[in-house]
This record gives structure tokens, C-alpha cells and sequence, in this order.
């Protein structure tokens, strides 16, 4: 199954369309329209301003496709201070998701996994099979990893997230920042887990 990338020109997250999900909403509804009659599910990988901006509109969109994101972070769909909307000069969009996500629960062929420390909410979505991880703001490309100065942000459980993501195989990263590699992702997650033992 292809992973295609959107982006709309801003300097907000990423978003992938993977089957009939759509991982982030922070881009432009016009990036999205393409694929909007396969979009049936919006998977929030956190809560933070920059991946939800344009939800309400994707979602309307995309025939009300069902919102769904870790129980920890729904209130930042409705709170100005946990999703960080000041920082953008913007408000939350004031959204109530359709499904609260737990670790391990499925949508389609996408496994969530908990992983708090960028936000206490934050999740990754793997597909097993194609070996391929959506990581949100919780590891980047090129080793980094996500801040965990915001309010909710706690360095000890980001680190805790980052080694269980080391232990997965994976081929293609798709980060909610920066480029995407379709090859060699798990290096770049055993960085991402160098640099915070060592200089996080």
C-alpha cells in the first residue's frame, strides 16, 4: 500500500494518507481534497496545534470522517493551552473526537502505540507486515526527536517511547516533521535513541 505524503506549503506538520487513513490534519483541506472520497478515518498523532489546525475542515471534507486520538490528548482539541494555539495566534479547533485511542488498538492495518513524552497523549501507528512507522512528533529523521520542554512534555517517558520504538523493525519512516525515508528507517530511530541517552 503506497504512503503518500502532503504537504500544503506551510510550516505545519505533515500529513500521510495510508489506505483509507489520513495520519495528521495540520495542512491546508485543499492538499487533502485528491484523496478525500478514500479518507474514512483522521488519526491525530498528537494534540498539538501545528497536527490539527485544519481538522474540523478535513473532516468535513473527507463526508465526517471519524476523528481519533489518544484519550490523553482529546482535550487538546478543545483547550487553547494543551494543544499550544497561542503559539500560532490561533485557537483550538474545538473538536470532539469520534474514538478515544489506546495503546494497541487498530485502525485498518495500523497498530497504535502509546508514545507519551512529546505530549502525554502522543502515539505512533506501525504496520506490521510493511514495516512501516508513522512517528509523529516522537522521532524524526536523521535522529532527532520530539521537545519535551511544552507543558506534558516529560524527557524520561519521550526516552522510555524512543526505545520501544527501537525494538520494532522498521523500513519506512514518516515523521509529522521533516523528510520521510521509504528505506533504512529503524537507523535512523537507533540515533534518535543515541542522542537522548546521551545529549537529551
Amino acid at each position: 500500500m503506497p504512503v503518500r505524503w502532503i504537504t500544503s506549503g506551510t510550516t505545519y506538520a505533515n500529513s500521510f494518507v495510508y489506505g483509507n487513513v489520513l495520519i495528521d490534519a495540520g495542512v491546508l483541506p485543499t492538499a487533502v481534497e485528491p484523496y478525500a472520497k478514500t479518507i474514512e478515518t483522521i488519526a491525530i498523532t498528537h494534540a498539538h496545534y501545528d497536527h490539527i489546525a485544519h481538522i474540523r475542515e478535513i473532516a468535513r471534507l473527507c463526508d465526517d470522517a471519524a476523528v481519533c486520538i489518544h484519550e490523553a490528548d482529546a482535550p487538546g482539541l478543545v483547550d487553547d493551552t494543551r494543544s499550544l494555539a497561542m503559539l500560532f495566534g490561533a485557537r483550538s479547533p474545538g473538536v470532539v473526537p469520534d474514538a478515544a485511542l489506546h495503546d494497541g488498538d487498530r485502525i485498518g492495518d495500523l497498530r497504535v502505540i502509546h508514545t507519551p513524552g512529546h505530549t502525554p497523549g502522543g502515539i505512533c501507528l506501525y504496520d506490521e507486515s510493511a514495516k512501516i512507522l508513522f512517528s509523529g512528533d516522537t522521532v524524526f529523521t536523521g535522529g532527532s526527536f520530539g521537545r519535551y520542554d511544552f507543558p506534558g512534555g516529560d524527557r524520561t517517558a519521550l526516552a522510555a517511547s524512543i526505545e520501544r520504538l527501537a525494538a520494532l523493525e522498521v523500513v519506512g519512516l514518516y515523521p509529522g516533521h521533516g523528510e520521510p525515508v521509504a528505506r533504512g528507517g529503524g537507523r535512523h530511530i537507533a540515533a534518535a535513541r543515541e542522542a537522548i541517552r546521551y545529549y537529551g
